[in-house]
């Protein structure tokens, strides 16, 4: 399998486990903590080595250029190759220059953007995962999994024929 195929065949497994998560009135951090605490959860569920906070290939800006940056998560996977993770609210340009330049350095490199839609899709080989969210007032948000919606409601006893407006009840 080519890291490609392998890079979205993880990506649809981490989204199916993410696609589970149910949180209330959390702020954006705490999301963020839930996200990269089931990220390293999923990992960890395939038998690897999962890291928070790992040094990443890319250095800080100036004036830290002489500190690594770090990743959300690292994956360690036996007989293939690493996988790194960030995990996002908001687009960031420099999180796709590091997870662009994890990739070149031969890693699979995964991006969980969270909110509440229109999500960027980044360049390949950058693999996109999203979960969408409800904000709540306060800058507080919540998820609970998507389910079939409702049926329409019920609004009289009589059936409409196409074309044909029913009467309505005069008071």
């Amino acid at each position: 399998m080519d890291v490609a195929d392998d890079g979205a065949r993880l990506a649809a497994d981490l989204a199916a486990r993410l696609a589970e998560l149910t949180f209330a009135d959390l702020d954006q951090q705490q999301v963020t903590g839930q996200l990269v605490d089931a990220a390293v959860a999923w990992a960890r569920g395939h038998g690897w080595r999962a890291y928070r906070r790992a040094a990443s290939v890319v250095p800080l800006p100036p004036p830290l250029q002489h500190r690594q940056s770090v990743l959300d998560v690292a994956c360690a996977r036996p007989d293939a190759p690493p996988v790194v993770i960030e995990v996002d609210h908001t687009d960031r340009k420099r999180t796709v220059e590091k997870l662009l330049a994890e990739a070149r350095a031969g890693r699979v490199a995964i991006w969980i953007r969270w909110g509440t839609g229109r999500f960027a899709i980044p360049p390949a080989p950058v693999h996109l995962v999203t979960l969408e969210v409800v904000r709540r007032p306060g800058a507080r948000f919540s998820r609970s999994p998507a389910a079939d919606p409702p049926p329409p409601p019920r609004h009289s006893g009589t059936a409409a024929v196409a074309g044909e407006a029913p009467p309505l009840p005069l008071p």
